[in-house]
This record gives structure tokens, sequence and C-alpha cells, in this order.
């Protein structure tokens, strides 16, 4: 694989047919995502966003979220033994398997803990599909390109999940909301995993790491328990990983209690206003507008990054969010909240983008997979909490100016934060103590 040392641009990434290939098997995935999530869409409790409760919101997102973070340390560690080849086609056809099984029990009305429970599998089993690309990136982009891939992949992924989901909506329409109809919906994302696995299978098994690993045939509980182990101490060794972690952790609490009160504020506070929509249609504008900042997130992260580094641009962009909260979320009106919601989306891909891609290079392939699977579990877990936090917090309206004044100060503290732990780094890096001092 060619190698510069300049930042490249779409173009290089592009002409890569290995980052082509791997890019398919996530469009795949993901569309089939977007509609297999679309199917699910007449289960409540698969469904948050009509709640009316902090608590049932808080509950909701829990049973989405949750479930993979119990395993996916654990998960981690078989990413950095397995073959991740294997794991991208192995996890798309154990999905094809499970949907089969999910379709037939909405066919049937099967309703309870046996249709939570397949359910829960394909989204568990996403997450690890997802943990094992993430960790594969850095084989098929150069370490200049890895920004660029890592926007156009993560955002590219966003939209195709929606588009897959506009989709089944299309075929809904046609065919009318009944059990039958969802069965059908949840079938045809066979077809999105089954490409993504075809995509997969076309790379050389050792292609996508991890390198120089011992492989075993049987994994035991100590030995998951000893690669957990090193994993964490790994990341603590990694400062720039340790703090960037922390910083997209922090932001994904307060992050989730602003959506937390977007919920209850359509569907309980606001009122239509001309164009400005409440309930289920303002939050279609809402996100709609969120999904505009991530597109734009896409677009001048590069850029951005290769000005001023990724360190900076992450502190610039929670700034960023502590302003657009008190300027404008104060008001309480839809005609800011959209907007902001624009501004929140943007600097949550932008933030991701560049965590990712620290993650990547400053952590060695052969544990990537766990550190990847415990950002993952950060990511859901740290949202799941928020959640809670908004159940115990906010009203059922959801306006609350403490709250308001406690996610500014939060985003404030946390830009704060990050920029002096780097800025040290940096000074550390650039000026190295001698070992004796250091120790």
């Amino acid at each position: 694989m060619r190698r510069t040392s300049r930042v490249g641009g779409l173009r290089d990434i592009t002409r890569s047919g290995d980052f082509r290939r791997l890019y398919a098997t996530r469009l795949f995935s993901q569309c089939a995502d977007g509609v297999f999530q679309a199917s699910l869409a007449g289960a409540v409790l698969f469904n948050p966003e009509q709640q009316t409760d902090p608590a049932q919101v808080a509950a909701g997102f829990a049973v989405l979220l949750l479930p993979y973070s119990l395993v996916g340390p654990f998960a981690g560690v078989l990413l950095d033994r397995w073959r991740r080849q294997r794991v991208i086609v192995i996890s798309n056809l154990l999905r094809c398997l499970v949907v089969v099984a999910v379709a037939a029990e909405m066919a049937t009305g099967v309703t309870g803990i046996p249709f939570y429970a397949t359910a829960l599998v394909v989204i568990s089993v996403n997450r690890f599909f997802l943990a094992a690309q993430s960790a594969a990136q850095p084989h098929v982009v150069t370490p200049a390109t890895l920004v660029t891939a890592n926007a156009l992949s993560t955002t590219s992924g966003t939209v195709i999940t929606a588009v897959g989901g506009a989709l089944a909506l299309g075929v809904r329409g046609l065919l009318g909301a009944s059990d039958g109809t969802y069965a059908i919906i949840a079938a045809c994302s066979m077809l999105g995993y089954a490409g993504s696995a075809l995509a997969g299978a076309g790379f050389p098994a050792d292609m996508l790491g991890p390198d120089d690993v011992e492989r075993s045939s049987r994994e035991t509980v100590r030995d998951i328990a000893r690669g957990l182990v090193a994993g964490a101490r790994h990341v603590l060794e990694r400062r720039p990983t340790a703090a960037a972690l922390a910083a997209i952790g922090a932001h994904r609490f307060f992050y989730g209690i602003s959506t937390i009160s977007l919920l209850l504020l359509y569907r309980n506070y606001f009122v239509t206003d001309g164009f400005f929509r409440a309930g289920l249609a303002g939050l279609g504008q809402a996100f709609a507008a969120s999904a505009v900042g991530v597109l734009a997130a896409a677009a001048i992260t590069p850029a951005a990054v290769r000005r001023i580094g990724k360190p900076a641009w992450i502190t610039w962009v929670l700034v960023l969010a502590a302003v657009t909260e008190v300027v404008l979320g104060t008001p309480y009106t839809m005609q800011t909240f959209v907007p902001a919601a624009l501004l929140l989306g943007f600097v949550a891909q932008a933030s991701k983008i560049c965590v990712d891609t620290i993650v990547q290079e400053t952590v060695e392939d052969d544990f990537r997979g766990r550190v990847f699977s415990f950002y993952d579990v950060l990511f859901n877990v740290t949202f799941v909490a928020a959640a809670v936090a908004g159940a115990i917090i906010l009203p059922i309206s959801g306006k609350s100016y403490p709250v308001l004044a406690m996610i500014t100060v939060g985003y404030a503290l946390t830009a704060v934060g990050y920029a002096t732990v780097t800025r040290r780094q940096r000074r550390l890096a650039a000026h190295p103590q001698p070992a004796a001092v250091t120790a």
C-alpha cells in the first residue's frame, strides 16, 4: 500500500480497493440496520421516542443499549484473538439467521421475552461488527488519510441507516401497518447483512488483523480476564487515548440529557407553530437538522484537523456545545431548538471522528478490538446514565433551567479539562523528563 506523508483527502482513500471493500461492508450492514430497526418500531419498547414519561424513556434506552454493554469488553478480547475478516463475515451471517427467527415471531404475534431476546441478539451482534470494522480501518488506509476515512465511514453509516429506515417506512406505507408487514420488512434486512458478508469475504483472512497474535481454538474465562486487564493497562499507558475517551464519555452524558429533554419537550411542552411542528413531526425536524450537522462535521473536520490538530478541534467543538446550550437552549422554543439540534449533531460527529482516529493511531493493533469494544460500551453506558439522570432531574415537560445550566457548565468544564490535559501531554512530549526524575 502506497504511503505518503501528507494528509490525504477523499480521492486518496477512494482509490484504495481495500478501503472501498471495507466501506461496502459498513454500508450494506448499516442500511440493513435501518431496515431492521424500522421493523421494530411497532414495539413500544424499541421506540423510546414514543414514551411521554422520563422513566419510560430511560427504560427504553436501557433495553436498547445495555445488553451489548454487558458483554462488550469480553467480546473485545475475542476481537483481538480472532481474525477480523472472519468476524465481519460470520457476524453478518449470524444476523441473517437470527433475523429469520425475529421475522417469524413478528408474523405469528410472539411477544415478550422470546421476541426481545432474539431482537437484542441482532442489535448486540451489530455492535460487535462495528467494533471489528473500526479496528480494521487502519489496515486499509494510510495514517495520513485516517481522519478522512473515519469521517466518510462513520457519517455515511449514520446516513445510510436513516436511508434504510426510510425505505422500510415506504414499504410499510405501501403494505399497511400489520404484523405481517413488519415481518416482511425485518426479512428484507437479510439482504443487507448478506451483502456485507459477501463484501467481507473478499478480503484475505489475515489482512484486517490482528497482527502477530497467538490464536487459540479455545478461550478460557481466565484468558479473557487477562485480556481485559491487559487492555485496560494499554489504555492507561496511552494518555492521549485515555483523555480522548474521557472527553467523549463526558460529552455523551451531557448530550444524552439534552436528547431526553428534547424528546419530552416535543411530546409534552411544545405546541405547533406554523412550520415548526410539535410531537413526532417536530422530532423529525430536529433529527433532520441534527443529520445536517453530522454531514457538515464530516465535511469540515478533516480540514480543521489539518489546521489545528485533533485535540484542539475536540476542545473547540465542546466549547461550541456549551455556547449552543446557553444561547439557543435558554429560550425553550422550537425556533431555536432546531438550529441547536444541528449544532449539537455537528459537535457529536466532529468529536467522534477525532476520537476514533486518536484511538486508531495510538493503540497497537493487538489491542484495538478490546479498546474499541470498551469505547462502544462507554458510548452506550454514558448515554443510558444520562437517560437515568434525566428521569430523576427532568420534569415531564422536559423544561428545566437548572438542568440546562448543568449541561452548559458540564460542557465548558469538559472542554477546559481536556485542553489542560492535552496541553500538558504535548509539553511533556516536547520536553521529556529524565528517567530518574520521572520515577
